[in-house]
């Protein structure tokens, strides 16, 4: 049985850092809200909202000190279409693509005020691969639906199908008021909610190139293994200078000692 655990945001291996550059993917289905979802984050009208995307769209711009680039794809629903899994899982790799070289979180965007089929939803994304997870947000658009209920009554009253698919991500979820876009709070969080599941990735963008992710986290532990060195070179002049200190102090008080015996 699937279930909600509590656990809001990532579980961070170490301090969550703000990036000076975030990457982000929007997927969803048609009409699900990407490109207005897209709109909201970058602060301005980049997307077209009353089509739908036949191509995949990227879009920059400085977002709370940020540089920010979105990437709005068509929907799933039109590859699924297609019915071959081997071309669908070249096209998100080439949407992966777009980032170079890889993006920090992939959006998974669900209207809150539709059906989605969950399963598919999961089918989708498990093209790519397992690690896919780790770097997957659930967003919801079209928060100004949330009147009288929280977004946990939502999930919890969304079947189990939902639930486990919020599990699959971490429990990493956000919600958008794409029609109060004036509330930059709501994309500040997000943001920070990205950065937060990178500090639990050890710093690791999202890429389909296993010997990539290898090769970054060799870089990282290399990294983390420095500063721990350096770490123990600064308490160890630490100490020193605090046992220099120490002995200059007792032969001060020596010092004086011998000055106050001299004066008698």
């Amino acid at each position: 049985l699937c279930c909600l655990s509590g656990r809001r945001r990532a579980e961070s291996h170490e301090a969550p850092q703000r990036l000076s550059e975030i990457r982000i993917v929007l997927l969803g289905k048609r009409w699900s809200g990407k490109s207005s979802a897209g709109n909201t984050i970058l602060g301005r009208e980049e997307f077209d909202t009353e089509g739908v995307p036949e191509e995949c769209e990227k879009r920059q711009g400085e977002v709370a000190g940020r540089q920010i680039t979105v990437v709005d794809t068509p929907g799933w629903d039109v590859w699924l279409m297609r019915n071959d899994p081997q071309q669908i899982r070249q096209e998100v790799v080439y949407i992966v693509s777009l980032c170079p070289p890889g993006p920090h979180t992939l959006l998974l965007v669900i209207d809150l005020d539709s059906n989605t089929d969950w399963r598919s939803v999961k089918e989708y994304l498990e093209l790519l691969n397992e690690r896919v997870w780790r770097h997957t947000i659930v967003l919801f658009t079209c928060g100004d639906t949330l009147t009288h209920t929280t977004i946990e009554q939502h999930i919890e009253g969304g079947g189990k199908e939902l639930q486990c698919l919020v599990e699959k991500c971490g429990n990493r979820y956000h919600v958008l008021n794409d029609k109060n876009r004036g509330d930059r709070t709501q994309v500040t969080e997000l943001l920070e909610k990205i950065e937060d599941m990178m500090a639990g990735n050890y710093g690791l963008y999202f890429t389909t190139d296993i010997d990539q992710v290898y090769t970054e986290l060799e870089t990282y532990n290399r990294e983390i293994e420095e500063e721990r060195r350096e770490r123990e070179r600064e308490e160890e002049l630490r100490q020193r200078l605090e046992e220099e200190w120490r002995r200059e102090e007792e032969l001060k008080e020596k010092m004086r000692k011998i000055l106050k015996e001299e004066e008698l």
